[in-house]
């Protein structure tokens, strides 16, 4: 529990100077591309990201898409977002997380109950 409260304090931007510093690094890059945080989660990485994607509406997803295109169209004519495009850019609001977390939560119940997770239940 104690460790935990450590690590949380120093990855806390309000409490330490080094990651305030790598959180401001990490906004403009994002900003430049026109991404959010979220963007960068890869569904073929993790089975709970794919499962939290899989949830979220269709709006949200096409919004992520269009954001992802449009920073590889950047990106390969090596330009970045205009200032005033970039000014309006919310790169740490979230969108995901919250499924995210309900999908583990789900999961860590499902384990307490003994079921088998999704990904390795097959049909009888």
């Amino acid at each position: 529990m104690a460790t935990s409260q450590l690590v949380r304090t120093i990855l806390d931007p309000t409490k330490n100077w080094f990651a305030a510093v790598h959180k401001k690094t990490i906004t403009e890059r994002l900003r430049k591309y026109g991404l959010r945080y979220d963007d960068l989660f890869d569904p073929m990485e993790c089975l709970d990201i794919k499962e939290a994607m899989r949830r979220l509406p269709r709006e949200i997803i096409d919004a992520r898409n269009q954001r992802i295109l449009r920073a590889m169209d950047l990106s390969m004519k090596h330009e970045y977002l205009p200032k005033d495009l970039q000014a309006q850019q919310t790169p740490f609001r979230s969108y995901l997380t919250d499924m995210l977390a309900l999908v583990k939560r789900e999961n860590v119940e499902r384990e307490a109950l003994g079921a088998l997770p999704l990904q390795q239940r097959t049909l009888p």
